[in-house]
């Protein structure tokens, strides 16, 4: 056998199939709990590295036997938690699994000097961290300052890199595709084929590939994209000194509105809502409204929001599986991983019962 084990290799020892093999350590497809245990039991024996999922029975087990194997996990924040959508409930979820490992985390705020000089939070210790988790970090040359720490680097949502140089960093995002693909795909189906888009796209990965996911899912369903229903700049640098006057002077200025916009967030979308009402436009009626995120707020407005639901403690959880295992095996390849999300109709598209529809779709909090 090569120094490099393979799935191929634990397939033979095992005497299983190298589809088996590979279902069992990439967590795809129906396999029997005890089977897929057996396999990631004999990945780790042999010293298999590239695992895209590890699993955490395993890593508490292997802590158990390496008492040292812990420290402290920076988590790293460029914003206010409270204001992001899922962190509250994702952080519970990846700092109760950390503990159980071992591990002790601190969360340090990135001020706007520490940006504009690419320099660490006071706060932060190198010498007592094993590992740096970002969310809400947005900066290209931040992240790159951070990824030549020598320190394993997990990124929850990253920036928009557009020179093609990716940084040496763990990447979790949520899916940011299926959601609209199938949005737009249900809008045709009821004749609704003017579409439009409003978000930051240079904001982030997410806002970026929801935008890719928007023009893609036009272009599939054989739809025109008309520029002027895309209000993708970004507010500040175009001269708003809020987003809702950035919607609201645009809006205004079409010679004719879209069926619906989709936004690249939910607070994107209750800007728009807020905007539809200053101008005296309703929605569903005028226009149509999709969010993303299935944030509280979805739930409370009038109408309440059609989304895209974030599932926060499976990314909370993914995030426990991707850092430690840097930290366990530095060498590992660096990951792209995806969180599973679902499209969710309310009343802002006309679903729901709110609108006398039977399209909601309720998903559990996983």
């Amino acid at each position: 056998m090569g120094n490099r084990v393979t799935i191929q290799d634990i397939a033979d020892e095992l005497g299983l199939s190298r589809n088996t093999v590979s279902k069992a350590i990439n967590n795809t497809g129906v396999l029997a709990e005890a089977t897929r245990q057996r396999v990631l039991a004999k990945a780790i024996e042999m010293g298999y590295k590239q695992f895209t999922y590890l699993d955490m029975t395993s890593l508490k087990k292997e802590n158990d036997k390496d008492k040292k194997d812990s420290g402290e996990i920076a988590l790293l924040t460029a914003s206010f938690l409270d204001h992001s959508h899922f962190a509250s409930s994702m952080l519970d979820r990846f700092q109760s699994e950390t503990s159980q490992l071992g591990y002790s985390m601190s969360i340090h705020n990135i001020s706007a000097a520490d940006l504009r000089e690419n320099r660490l939070p006071a706060s932060f210790r190198k010498d007592t961290t094993v590992g740096i988790v970002c969310v809400e970090v947005f900066d290209l040359d931040y992240c790159r300052m951070l990824s030549g720490l020598g320190l394993p680097l997990l990124l929850i949502d990253a920036p928009v890199i557009t020179d093609g140089e990716a940084l040496n960093a763990d990447l979790l995002l949520m899916d940011n595709t299926s959601g609209i693909l199938s949005f737009i795909h249900k809008m045709r189906e009821r004749k609704h084929t003017r579409i439009g888009f409003a978000g930051d796209i240079r904001h982030c990965t997410s806002f970026f590939e929801r935008y890719m996911a928007f023009r893609n899912g036009m272009f599939y369903n054989g739809l025109p994209i008309n520029e002027a229903y895309c209000l993708t700049e970004n507010s500040d640098e175009a001269g708003y000194s809020h987003n809702r006057e950035y919607l609201k002077d645009h809006l205004s200025r079409l010679s004719s509105l879209p069926d619906v916009c989709i936004c690249a967030n939910d607070f994107i979308a209750i800007d728009l809502l807020q905007v539809m009402e200053q101008l005296g436009l309703r929605c569903p009626e005028d226009m149509m409204i999709l969010g993303f995120d299935d944030s509280s707020e979805s739930r409370i407005c009038s109408p309440k929001l059609s989304t895209v639901h974030i599932h926060s403690q499976v990314i909370g959880f993914s995030a426990v599986q991707l850092l430690i295992s840097r930290i366990r095996d530095p060498g590992l390849d660096f990951r792209k991983v995806y969180v599973e999300t679902n499209l969710i109709l309310r009343a802002s598209t006309g679903d729901g019962p709110d609108a006398g529809g039977t399209l909601i779709r309720a998903v559990k909090e996983a």
